[in-house]
């Protein structure tokens, strides 16, 4: 399949092997077309992983996310676990438009990175919370009004 056929029914676009599987399209900035997926060559060659690029490219070069199967209790096809992923980035509540991972992925590391925040640790710095022993830890001050109020990432 080719990109722009892939976009037409709204799953990724695979790149096989050889010359005439190898996908020939790009963007106009040179980057591959959203929903690309290459399972093959480059993969491992036992185990469950591909590279998706799910999102275009606004402005620079489109970093394709690498996913590794650990363990599939559903059964899904390769197809079917890449277009559900493919589709499922689609999902996330802040863009119009397609992002690089699953949502869940993406609110996890904002989750982590607002408790951090909340912990007293440095917003700028990734080893700052691990740095802080039990003894020294204590949340931030939370307004009265909101204690008991869940928020949002």
């Amino acid at each position: 399949a080719r990109a722009s056929e892939a976009a037409r029914h709204g799953g990724p676009c695979k790149v096989g092997n050889g010359a005439a599987g190898r996908l020939q399209e790009s963007d106009q900035s040179g980057n591959v077309l959203a929903g690309t997926v290459v399972d093959t060559d480059i993969c491992h060659p036992f185990e469950f992983d591909f590279y998706m690029c799910s999102h275009s490219g606004i402005q620079g070069t489109s970093k394709p996310a690498h996913y590794h199967v650990l363990f599939d209790q559903n059964g899904f096809t390769p197809d079917v676990l890449q277009l559900l992923t493919y589709r499922f980035c689609y999902s996330y509540c802040r863009a119009t438009r397609s992002i690089s991972i699953p949502p869940p992925a993406y609110y996890a590391h904002l989750a982590a990175f607002r408790g951090r925040i909340l912990l007293g640790g440095d917003d700028s710095s990734s080893d700052s919370a691990s740095n802080i022993s039990g003894s020294e830890l204590r949340l931030a001050d939370v307004h009265a009004n909101i204690k008991s109020t869940m928020f949002y990432v």
